[in-house]
């Protein structure tokens, strides 16, 4: 099992896959995993789980987000559409704020 990861990436936040079968593929972050090294991506890596019908829903084939690695994902620049990297700085007001790698916009608001 992995140590927890640190990352820059969040709940709610626009991503684009950058490898595997979903490569390019963009999906906004349902859930992040720390400590598996993982984030769940709205429709992508789908997988189909065959469930038993339990008392409040009926079973069946159902298909939902699994896991990907976080090592596989980018944050979304929706201005270009690429994918870019994350980092932090501190504001004049003393507030720890994320931004973009290459263009140094303020991510966090």
């Amino acid at each position: 099992m992995k140590d927890q990861i640190k990352t820059n990436l969040k709940k709610g936040d626009q991503v684009v896959v950058i490898t595997g079968k979903d490569r390019g593929k963009k999906g906004r972050i349902l859930q992040v995993l720390p400590k598996e090294g993982a984030v769940l991506v709205e429709r992508v890596n789908m997988v189909k789980r065959h469930t038993k019908p339990q008392k409040g829903n009926e079973g069946g084939i159902v298909e939902k987000e699994a896991p990907i690695d976080i090592s596989n994902v980018m944050y979304l620049d929706v201005a270009s559409g690429k994918g870019v990297r994350l980092g932090k700085k501190f504001l004049e007001d003393g507030r720890k704020v994320r931004v973009m790698c290459g263009s140094g916009e303020v991510i966090d608001r």
